[in-house]
């Protein structure tokens, strides 16, 4: 039996819908404004607010439904091989905190839930990174010393809960699993209980940075501050340009319920097979909700819909009852990878004090986003700062060894920025478009983004993203205009879905009439 329904959303999304917040419509001041309301934003503003300081938070759309809400919502400080990639590139001691961070930040989610009354479906288990290659099981065997001599309690195992064979993994106990919007949410609740405002459909569109900063939002509201974390996942405001040492990747995510006995209880992940993640939550008193997410991307390249066909055979061949469950839901995740595997958290550049940011969370935004708090609070309310300070300090310079890696990502935005341009057109022309599609076509000398919907009706848009310029390309499978080079997202009518763009695309006299 195929399922009957497919939820073309988020489940934490499905299943939390919250209560919405006010738009600004008059001016405000405050200590510390917040731009973006995910958990880095929300974390961050509570710890503030519990500081006594005055906070307002400022979330383009509603809070917990970008990013932070279309995450695995694995809180972990086991993050895949990296402990042993840390330690070679940066050292034993730098992998030893960022071990520490990762394993604080879980340990203070935990205990925020249990001080805070906050039900989120949090249940501790452990994580796992598994190979079925037998000629890699050296790297599990390393990286379950690595984690071990970094701080965590980690073993290399051989045996699993899985429905199939692996050579080896790397088992991490005591990590968390939990339901990120109840838990955000919940928190937004508390922050405003503490005096904090948080405020949605308020996108910031201008910063000025001084010993006064003053925000402006895209309907004419000033924002003047002392302070201004900038928390949108990708910065919106880059003066350290760390767009030249960030990457944008996309992953897919599929979820349906499957008896309880058929579930997973721990986390896994493997970077085989194209990187797969695997995990349950509570579902009903039957069932657990098996979620799986790979086939990573960049945005604005591949054929999505492939991409997913591809993750769905895959857990159907690997998830016992998976091709059976009356309902299905689907969603995608985006994140950014630092150049050396680090995230960015704290001064937004060399010449500022009073403007922070944190971004780079390369696919561990919940965990980061929670240490990011408790850091940039440290940071502006002169704290105590914690030992790993220095370790995501967004001013380090790269290290020599990641000039490659610096090339290769110029040479790729360089590729679409340029590249891009020197094609005649996506199509050629607006006939070739089918229903429910979009392309890149020339039109009057320029090049358009055309989208016909499922009724016929076509739309056009200005192809250049607002952010630097690059053009966009259609996401088939999530109806959206993407940014191949730094990872902006369009809704067809041109708005915009997720930054680092700030403004929507510019219409274009639609190209045909309707059908």
């Amino acid at each position: 039996m195929e399922r009957t329904a497919v939820v073309d959303e988020s489940y934490w999304l499905a299943t939390a819908p919250g209560t919405r917040r006010p738009t600004p419509d008059a001016d405000l001041t405050a200590d510390v404004a917040v731009v973006g309301g995910g958990i880095t934003g929300l974390s961050t503003a509570w710890e503030l607010a519990r500081s006594g300081l005055d906070v307002v938070v400022l979330e383009a759309d509603r809070i917990a439904a970008g990013v932070s809400g279309c995450t695995t919502a694995k809180l972990s400080a086991a993050h895949g091989l990296l402990y042993a990639r840390l330690e070679a590139e940066h050292g034993a001691e730098q992998a030893r905190l960022y071990a520490l961070s990762q394993q604080d930040a879980v340990e203070r989610t935990a205990k925020l839930c249990a001080d805070l009354g906050i039900d989120a479906d949090l249940e501790r288990a452990p994580a796992f990174t598994y190979l079925r290659d037998p000629e890699r099981v050296p790297e599990v065997r390393e990286e379950a010393a690595a984690a071990r001599r970094a701080g965590l309690d980690a073993s290399f195992v051989t045996d699993t809960e899985l429905p199939f064979d692996i050579a080896g993994a790397v088992r991490v106990e005591g990590q968390l699993q939990f339901h990120p919007r109840k838990f955000l949410l919940a928190l937004a609740e508390h922050l405003t209980g503490a005096g904090g405002r948080v405020f949605e459909r308020a996108r910031v569109t201008g910063l000025h940075d001084g010993h006064r900063c003053r925000l402006t939002t895209e309907a004419g509201v000033t924002v003047r501050t002392r302070d201004v974390v900038i928390a949108t996942h990708y910065p919106v405001f880059d003066r350290t340009l760390l767009f030249t040492r960030l990457t944008p990747r996309r992953e897919l995510v599929l979820a349906a319920p499957v008896p309880s006995a058929a579930a997973p209880t721990g986390m896994y992940l493997t970077p085989e097979d194209g990187v797969r993640s695997l995990r349950s939550a509570p579902y009903d008193d039957e069932r657990r909700l098996v979620i799986v997410t790979g086939e990573s991307f960049t945005p604005g390249t591949g054929a999505v819909r492939e991409r997913y066909a591809r993750l769905d055979a895959w857990a159907r061949a690997h998830v016992p009852h998976f091709a059976r469950a009356d309902i299905g839901y689907r969603w995608a995740a985006q994140d950014n990878d630092s150049l050396d595997h680090l995230p960015y958290v704290g001064h937004a550049h060399p010449g500022t004090q009073h403007v922070y940011v944190a971004t780079g969370f390369g696919g561990w935004g919940m965990s980061n986003g929670v240490m990011a708090g408790r850091l940039l609070t440290a940071h502006i309310t002169g704290g105590p700062r914690p030992a790993w300070t220095e370790l995501y300090d967004p001013r380090r310079l790269p290290p020599i060894r990641d000039a490659a890696r610096l090339a290769a990502h110029q040479a790729a935005v360089a590729k679409h920025f340029v590249g891009d341009r020197l094609r005649t057109g996506h199509v050629d022309s607006v006939s070739d478009i089918p229903p429910g599609s979009g392309a890149v076509v020339r039109l009057d000398g320029r090049r358009c983004a055309v989208h016909r919907d499922a009724s016929g009706q076509v739309s056009a848009l200005s192809a250049r993203c607002t952010h630097l310029g690059c053009l966009v390309h259609f996401n088939d499978a999530e109806q959206a205009w993407e940014c191949p080079c730094h990872g902006s997202r369009f809704d067809t009518d041109g708005s915009v879905l997720h930054g680092p763009a700030t403004r929507p695309l510019a219409p274009h006299e639609t190209p045909e009439p309707p059908d």
